[in-house]
């Protein structure tokens, strides 16, 4: 049995990248069911309960923003003589390893979330509970991290909701291919499913691909 939630959330910017894109950094069109999930996750996480994203509820035109960014190029290394021997600074100076690349984003984005949660069948069990913590600490904008919008420097905000406002999206919208989620258990294994908008709202119970 599922316990539903709807929860609205919205920023400046966003980017999800798709992982076809190499080199550039180039968002999805709209919010994918992983990264809908990673926003509930920051919000309220227990092993005894698991997220489901049921519906993305699109509100605002689609509208994308070419943007540059500093990034390193590559991550700080530990070896295994720095681990051993512990006199050593593990570091990274940003001004050796910097570059500049583009990314397209998407801008002044608003998004409502319909998910639910299923208990896993551990000790802490009480979905009641979990519903009411999760609720409060909506209301009170606790998380245990700040929620994002894809990249970190794109922080999302959340508001409860009780009904859902009108999307400005109006007929059919095929999105092509999208990432679902990803199963840490297989091996990271990636899956996809198609994404179809229909005034507004993608439906993600599709079925999925690896």
């Amino acid at each position: 049995m599922g316990f539903g939630i709807k929860l609205r959330v919205f920023g400046d910017y966003a980017l999800f990248t798709r992982p076809e894109m190499k080199v550039e950094r180039v968002s999805y069109d709209v919010m994918t069911p992983s990264a809908a999930r990673g926003i509930l996750e920051a919000i309220y996480w227990k092993p005894a309960i698991r997220w489901i994203i049921d519906r993305i509820h699109v509100l605002n035109p689609v509208r994308f923003e070419n943007i540059r960014r500093n990034e390193l190029s590559s991550k700080a290394s530990v070896s295994e003589k720095v681990m051993r021997e512990g006199n050593a600074p593990v570091c990274q100076f940003i001004e050796d390893d910097r570059q500049q690349r583009a990314s397209m984003v998407l801008k002044n984005v608003d998004y409502i979330i319909e998910a639910h949660f299923e208990v896993t069948g551990s000790d802490d069990s009480d979905p009641g509970k979990h519903l009411a913590i999760f609720e409060r600490r909506v209301k009170k904008g606790q998380c245990f991290h700040r929620p994002y919008f894809g990249c970190r420097e794109f922080p999302a905000n959340f508001e409860w909701c009780e009904e859902t406002p009108k999307s400005a999206l109006t007929g059919e919208q095929d999105l092509g291919y999208m990432l679902h989620d990803i199963d840490f258990e297989d091996n990271m294994t990636p899956y996809f499913f198609r994404a179809v908008m229909h005034e507004g709202v993608i439906d993600c119970h599709q079925e999925v691909v690896a």
